[in-house]
């Protein structure tokens, strides 16, 4: 069972436990042994929960794991870390995200609000998250949630849900309520507090229950309302060891994803696609990080092209913009290469030049370096004339760079592709933090540069955690340098270290 939670197994069920305010994560019985397969029986553990936990989905979750990688006391300690930045006599409001409808009965994957995931793990539509401060004192802290209830007509229709019981037993929440009853208790809520940290920008899907929230805290009419945002995304942009792991783990599926995909001969770009989902998913990852690119000669020169259903020809290049994601956790690669398999001289020369800049601004990526996202950008300005000019593109000035480099060099990842945007570029990086390296040229077919040159775009990028006096790439298995790049395509097959092996999220 898990070791790190408060689920306690009796005779196939879930036994109750006493609600207790935000206190830490109980120690419960622990399998004998390492063999989390041999107990995957259905009959014996009847366990019905809205997403998966390590007693029904052992090959995904280590026992204490709310989801893969992070631990029930991890989520504990987030929320008391956003705790400790609340004003006493407050509470923060967060509504999650419900289910979205193509048309009719057609429905979109579900994605939670990565807030309220981040501070609970729980991924099951139509819920709020409240975390109350009562006083100045950084414990007195009370966790509730309101969740879907247990429901045995929708859930043979839609699937299962957690329920009441089950997000205090397994989740830990400290109260719980149907989130029918958001009307009723939350107005207590807010008149217990003088401040509420609330999101009611708008941004997104406005649900019903965010509509209800802000009518609610509206007609209080004597709470301050602040927002939540800029708080969350100072805590959540740097990555704890557990974060780093998992992101390193996706980032090395993904990685060994590219290195099959180069050795293939692809003609259509929606193959190749196809192709890289299904690499990134059997290897280990939950699914793709985001839409991919995958842009053949001149589409490339559309920074976000996602149509994906052009041939290609063998003399042109290939950009993919694609990645896999795992336990919510985003990586985020660009390659580049020749259709080919072998890069022409103009190819050659181009593709160099942006590696030269991406090598450089990886090396700036340090603690030590006291430099911001914004520095790195601007360095890669710098770097991208010089390269420039060595190819024999005169006059370049900054305004030129930037047309062929329209970009920035990078952002901050996580839960978000684009993760917390509201952090400010302008800041240091500091240790933990994870960014992307992506430094790109996009000749357009213009008579002001060489024939040879045009209609090319290319972009390289890897994901980058900072540390103090070092970086780790946690996408270095995706091959980037040419001499190896094409005697990967030479050959037409994997080395022995991107052998097509299936890797489980729970090793490493």
């Amino acid at each position: 069972m898990n070791c790190i939670t408060r689920c306690i197994h009796k005779s196939g069920r879930l036994a109750h436990r006493c609600s207790i305010r935000l206190s830490p994560p109980l120690l419960s019985r622990s399998y004998t042994t390492t063999n989390a397969e041999k107990f995957y029986d259905r009959k014996r553990l009847p366990i019905h929960t809205g997403q998966p936990i390590h007693e029904t989905r052992p090959y995904l979750l280590n026992p204490g794991e709310l989801t893969p990688g992070i631990s029930s006391l991890e989520y504990y300690q987030r929320r008391l870390s956003i705790a400790s930045q609340m004003q006493g006599e407050s509470c923060m409001i967060i509504a999650g995200n419900d289910i979205q409808f193509a048309s009719g009965a057609v429905f979109f994957p579900f994605q939670q609000d990565n807030d309220l995931f981040y501070l609970t793990g729980w991924n099951e539509p139509n819920s709020v998250m409240i975390i109350e401060k009562h006083s100045d004192k950084n414990d007195d802290v009370t966790f509730t949630m309101f969740v879907q209830e247990k429901n045995a007509f929708a859930e043979q229709w839609e699937g299962y849900r957690t329920g009441i019981q089950g997000v205090q037993d397994i989740f830990n929440a400290d109260r719980a309520f149907g989130v029918g009853q958001l009307n009723n208790k939350l107005p207590d809520i807010l008149r217990r507090g003088k401040m509420v940290y609330f999101d009611d920008s708008g941004k997104g899907t406005l649900t019903n229950n965010k509509k209800s929230i802000i009518r609610m805290i509206t007609e209080g009419g004597l709470l301050r309302t602040k927002n939540y945002k800029s708080i969350l995304a100072d805590t959540r942009k740097i990555k704890s060891d557990a974060e780093l792991k998992i992101m390193r783990r996706a980032g090395q599926i993904s990685g060994k994803s590219y290195n099959q995909a180069f050795t293939k001969r692809f003609r259509n770009e929606r193959t190749l696609a196809s192709f890289l989902d299904h690499k990134f998913i059997s290897g280990g990852c939950d699914k793709s990080a985001y839409i991919p690119v995958v842009a053949t000669g001149s589409n490339a020169l559309c920074i976000h092209y996602t149509r994906n259903d052009d041939v290609m020809f063998d003399d042109e290049m290939v950009l993919v913009d694609a990645s896999g994601s795992l336990g919510g956790y985003c990586s985020d690669i660009s390659r580049t290469w020749p259709v080919s398999g072998q890069f022409s001289t103009a190819q050659r020369d181009l593709y160099q030049a942006v590696l030269n800049v991406q090598k450089q601004c990886i090396d700036l990526c340090k603690v030590i370096n006291n430099m911001s996202l914004d520095d790195i950008h601007q360095e890669s300005l710098k770097y991208m004339r010089q390269e420039l000019k060595n190819l024999g593109i005169n006059d370049v000035k900054n305004w030129d760079v930037e047309r062929l480099y329209p970009h920035y060099i990078g952002h901050n990842l996580g839960l978000d592709v684009h993760d917390v945007p509201e952090a400010s570029r302008y800041e240091n990086l500091k240790d933990g933090q994870v960014i992307t390296i992506e430094p790109g040229l996009y000749i357009p077919d213009s008579e002001e540069f060489p024939e040879y040159f045009r209609n090319v775009g290319i972009r390289i990028e890897d994901d980058i955690a900072i540390g103090k006096d070092s970086y780790t790439n946690l996408t270095v298995e995706a091959l980037k340098e040419i001499s190896d790049l094409e005697n990967v395509m030479s050959r037409g097959k994997t080395l022995s270290t991107f052998d097509d092996d299936i890797i489980s999220p729970l090793e490493g």
